[in-house]
This record gives structure tokens, sequence and C-alpha cells, in this order.
């Protein structure tokens, strides 16, 4: 396992429990699940410094559109030479909590998540699935606000969100979303604070394709 690789492996958008979220009618929920979905790539990071990181694929693509307790969306991440072995598949929910507010939640899917790799080319495939049967991760839900006309940004709060990867007891996580590219930083940190896994020069920079 190449070091880039070790360093991209942890937790990506995490979330928690939260209050009865509004509707998904949101304009801000509605444009931010607008740009997270689609295709995206980190190939150009890469190439640019393929000592710290890899041409990794993010796809996303909205499912369950009937839902009114927020935007729900299939995620499938992969690097770009093994597609067919998606290394992390979630479910987020991102819904409004407060005014100017958002959150971004992520499930686990149930059994083995490979049933369901290539799912973001035909999401039909999800409509069996309930939200009861996701596994939600708690304790690592990203607060994310509108800090301008063509971005979101947000984080985790605190230390709360564990983590037991390679010796970690925490996780923090990083999140820049604009209309063409998505800015992702996850870490995890043992409990002196010293960082154990997660990318160390930067996020990862993931353009639209």
């Amino acid at each position: 396992m190449t070091r880039a690789l070790l360093l991209l492996i942890g937790l990506s958008l995490a979330g928690c429990q939260s209050p009865e979220p509004r509707s998904a009618n949101s304009t801000s929920v509605e444009r931010l699940a607008e740009w997270m979905g689609g295709s995206f790539s980190s190939g150009a990071q890469a190439a640019a410094d393929p000592e710290n990181y890899l041409d990794v694929r993010l796809e996303m693509r909205r499912i369950w559109p009937e839902r009114i307790d927020g935007a729900w969306l299939y995620v499938e991440q992969a690097v770009a030479s093994a597609l067919d072995r998606p290394y992390r598949q979630r479910i987020y929910r991102v819904h409004d909590v407060a005014p100017g507010e958002l959150r971004s939640e992520v499930f686990e899917l149930p059994g083995d998540p490979l049933i369901y790799a290539g799912a973001f080319e035909d999401v039909r495939r999800l409509d069996a699935l309930r939200p009861r049967e996701l596994a939600l991760r708690v304790g690592c839900e990203v607060h994310l606000r509108r800090t301008g006309t063509d971005e979101f940004r947000g984080s985790t709060l605190g230390d709360g969100c564990a983590s037991t990867l390679r010796g970690a007891a925490f996780a923090t996580s990083h999140v820049v979303v604009t209309s063409s590219r998505i800015e992702s930083w996850d870490r995890g940190f043992d409990h002196e604070g010293a960082q154990v896994w997660g990318a160390t020069h930067g996020p990862y920079v993931f353009l639209e394709r």
C-alpha cells in the first residue's frame, strides 16, 4: 500500500443524531446537494504532487428524491486504478438545522457494501433500501455554512468524532464545496493530539469531471 493511499484512507463526511430536520426544500440544502452531486477527480492534484496524493474518483448521486427529511446522496470513492473496488461507499443526508446552518450526516450501507458498487450509474439499485437499515456514524457530523455566493464551508466540532484507525482516538473533517470542486481533509489524531492518519499537506481537491 502506497504512502499516499495510507494518508487518504480515513473517515469522510460523517454524521450524528440530530433534531427533527426541516424540509429539504430549503434553497441552501438544494443548492448544496446540487453542487455535491456529480463525478469528481483528484487527478490534477495527484499529477502535481504524486508523493502525497492519489488520483481518486468521487461519485455522488441524489437518491430518494421523494423524501422531505433532507437531501440524500449515494457516495462512492475509488482509486482510479481500481474503479471496480471502491474503498468507501456511504449515504449522506444533508439538511438544515438552523437559519444559515446545514448539517451533513453519513451512513454506512448494510451488509457487504460492494454489492452496491457502481450504483451511481443506476441509483434505482438503492430504491429498496430504507434509512432505518443504515448505520449512522455517530458523533462525526459536519456543520456547514454558506460562506459566499459560490461556496459552502464546514467541519466537525472538537474531538467528539471517535476513531480507532491506526491508533487514533478521534477524527476531524474539513470540507469546502463549490459549484465546480470539493475539498475534503479528513485526519485522525491520537490521545496526545498527534496526527496518525490522513493527508498532511492539505485537503484532497476533487475537480468536477
